[in-house]
């Protein structure tokens, strides 16, 4: 309680003083407060941007010519690899026809390697080679110097606004954005921390699960040792940040006109950091990728760097990046004793040295999120910022506090208000004397202090959580089996819930059917515990049926992206084989794949064409199997109770199905056709972001609609919003003639 009572009263104390100075004015500048967010910046923007981190290859004071001048344990074989493998692409762009389908000669290479310091030095030394220019591009870097030149992307500040109003409005986002007190669970919007030198093998097509690669990677030396490979591991996994203050579509248009003109006069090299995590950041992303790949010619090479742990296997690539990147060189350490210490020793500082950045930028995002700056960041020591790395949102509060007490006048920029490092130091000071890190922030201050190699357990038991009197210790995490050959044939079929993209409130009206649904899907998901044994078992089947156009895959989308759990979307197509016998292992494949990422809604829509009744005349005997098979797994002696899959299907006839199949659909939902409030909320959320006249009637519509599906009223606004457009061309033509006329 005196944890609490002492961030609130400091918290009280700034929100005070900012009131308190309601006699000073305060006037934004235009450069300083007015507009020109993030969101703001575009194409030539950007453009301008990137032609600034362009460099000369030839100025590089790291090259392949002398030892001294690669200041890394580089083999022989490592460099020719890399320069045969860009020499077609530098030099002779128009020999690339006859080797195009060869993954050796693709303009992609994918480099893997301890440290991000070392890939680059190859970039800069192979750019060097072949007087190439080079763009090294961080995105997650790129992202935050556009952010800090163009200003917050949240929104710009009102000119002419008293302090008092500033400071009271800054402290009330902050408010809302941090929780002082002790919380059950994570906000889903809450910014991701991402370790850098992921082990990328739990990741498959869509980013989720084991793939192996496509091809055989170009090994350079033996396989790594183990003590060899503890120098890439880091002491404390270090902060990635995943947020961008600009698009992605604008990044690649603007990465594509660079790239095409700088090759119009000479080579280029695009070096990009941790691709792997920047394909995987969204399908979007990859597909826009993807197409500047496609389009891009002349003499222009592509490397993406990948960093590994001593984990990490060489040869797992995923496929999504394999797909793009079909050229592997990998980086391993030398055989030779001689090298092999010095090498040690500069790939520990190399990690430690992309920690701390990472931290900082880290630190930077969640400052800039919440529209607040720190100039003198780098001031601050490595131990501090690793801890305010990992307890920003906690330790800002007081932060803000601080600086607005003894600050008579906050400094902004770019419509941010900018604390100084003091303020930070004073917060972090707060944070741990008030023991809300207890001895995990001392363990992590120890573990920045100790060695870099350290083994993996070590780091997280100095990491962990201390247990309370009473708790059992966490068991170890199961290892993750890899997939099977028909499980990587259904893997493209899983949706991840952040993907789906429908919510409850996109479905205007069947209140109580959301109600039903929140209470036999979404309570046992998130809340296991409370369904343990006896009549409180999880639901494991439920049929949504009724007239077309009602929105029952509406439904499924918004269960599936409200509960969090995978959604796999289950048809004729992804079951059947023409091979005999592979039908029924595609059906085990679905439910243990199912089980892999769990929780899961396998959601099968038409399902009387899928799981009809068994007696139907003229029916193969392999649909007669497949729905056997399903009903074993999904309720029967293959089926597990402790797993979290439910079976969710739609249907226009459900007396065509089978009495098994729904007697194992436990709850049976009709989705009928909208009642007159029904219609009128559904016409108000169909047009809620639409431009539409202030005298619409909406019971008069809903009135006359009677009878009428979801489905068929948003077919009816839509035929209505092609009336102005009729409209609007039958003016246009009868302009035209009397231009004409008049001729």
């Amino acid at each position: 309680m005196e944890q609490r009572n002492l961030l609130v009263s400091a918290l009280s104390v700034g929100v005070g003083v900012g009131l308190g100075l309601a006699s000073a004015r305060w006037t934004a500048s235009a450069q300083g407060e007015g507009g020109g967010g993030c969101s703001g910046v575009g194409v030539a923007e950007l453009e301008a941007e990137l032609r600034r981190l362009v460099v000369d290859g030839r100025e590089s004071d790291v090259t392949f010519d002398e030892f001294h001048s690669f200041h890394y344990y580089l083999s022989e074989r490592t460099k020719e690899v890399l320069i045969s493998a860009a020499f077609v692409h530098l030099k002779q762009a128009d020999l690339s026809k006859h080797i195009r389908n060869l993954c050796a000669a693709s303009r992609a290479i994918l480099l893997s390697g301890p440290t991000e310091p070392y890939l680059q030095s190859l970039a800069r030394a192979l750019s060097h080679y072949y007087k190439a220019q080079l763009l090294l591009l961080d995105v997650t870097d790129f992202s935050l110097r556009i952010q800090s030149k163009y200003g917050s992307s949240s929104k710009g500040l009102v000119h002419n606004h008293s302090i008092s109003e500033i400071a009271f409005g800054r402290m009330s986002d902050l408010i809302g954005s941090f929780t002082i007190f002790p919380k059950s669970a994570e906000p889903k919007e809450s910014l991701q921390r991402q370790a850098i030198g992921a082990d990328m093998r739990s990741r498959g097509p869509d980013g989720t699960s084991n793939a192996p690669s496509l091809r055989k990677n170009a090994s350079m030396s033996s396989d790594m040792s183990d003590a060899a490979s503890q120098c890439s591991r880091h002491s404390v996994s270090a902060r990635r940040t995943s947020s961008w203050c600009f698009d992605e579509k604008v990044l690649m248009q603007s990465l594509y006109k660079v790239m095409v003109s700088v090759a119009e006069n000479n080579p280029v090299i695009l070096y990009i950091r941790d691709v792997d995590h920047l394909l995987h950041r969204s399908q979007r992303t990859y597909s826009m990728f993807q197409k500047m790949l496609g389009k891009l010619t002349g003499l222009v090479l592509i490397l993406g760097s990948r960093l590994l742990d001593s984990d990490s296997d060489y040869r797992d690539v995923d496929e999504r990046v394999s797909s793009l990147f079909p050229y592997h060189v990998d980086i391993k350490p030398p055989d030779e004793e001689t090298h092999l210490d010095s090498w040690k020793t500069q790939m520990e500082e190399d990690a430690k040295k992309t920690q701390i950045q990472d931290n900082r930028n880290h630190i930077i995002e969640v400052l800039s999120a919440n529209d607040l700056d720190c100039d003198d960041l780098s001031s601050i020591c490595q131990a501090d910022t690793m801890v305010l790395s990992n307890y920003i949102e906690e330790i800002i509060v007081s932060a803000v506090s601080y600086h607005l007490i003894h600050t008579k006048d906050p400094e902004y920029k770019n419509g941010k208000l900018v604390l100084s490092s003091k303020s930070l130091s004073h917060g972090l000071s707060i944070f741990q004397e008030s023991g809300l890190g207890g001895k995990e922030t001392l363990k992590l201050e120890d573990g920045l202090k100790g060695s870099i190699g350290c083994k993996k357990s070590e780091m997280e038991k100095s990491t962990t959580v201390p247990l309370k009197d009473g708790d059992a210790p966490l068991p170890p995490p199961k290892p993750e089996i890899p997939d099977n050959e028909f499980e990587k044939r259904i893997r493209p079929e899983v949706i991840p819930a952040s993907e789906i993209g429908v919510t409850f409130d996109d479905i205007g009206a069947l209140a109580d059917i959301k109600e039903s649904l929140q209470e036999l899907v979404m309570l046992p998901l998130r809340r296991p515990d409370l369904f343990k044994g006896g009549l409180l078992k999880p639901c494991r089947g439920i049929l949504l049926f009724g007239p077309p156009g009602t929105g029952k895959t509406m439904l499924a989308k918004a269960i599936a992206n409200d509960a969090g759990a995978s959604f796999i979307n289950v048809s004729m197509s992804t079951i059947t084989s023409k091979w005999f016998g592979e039908d029924e292992k595609n059906v085990r494949a679905l439910f243990s794949l199912a089980a892999k990422v769990a929780p899961t809604i396998i959601f099968v829509d038409e399902v009387d064409s899928m799981l009809g009744q068994r007696a139907r005349c003229g029916e193969h005997e392999a649909m007669r199997k497949i729905k056997n098979e399903f009903m074993s797994h999904w309720d029967g002696l293959l089926s597990k109770s402790g797993e979290r899959i439910l079976v969710l299907a739609a249907t226009n006839r459900p007396f065509d199905l089978d009495e098994a199949i729904i007697r194992r659909f436990e709850r049976r939902i009709m989705v009928g056709l909208p009642t007159l409030d029904s219609r009128e909320l559904i016409l108000r959320t169909l047009l809620a972001k639409e431009k539409v006249a202030e005298d619409i009637d909406f019971k008069e519509l809903a009135t006359v609609t009677e009878g009428y599906s979801g489905s068929d009223l948003k077919n009816l606004c839509v035929t209505a919003a092609y009336r102005p457009v009729r409209e609007l061309l039958k003016k246009e033509q009868e302009k035209e003639k009397v231009r004409l006329s008049l001729l």
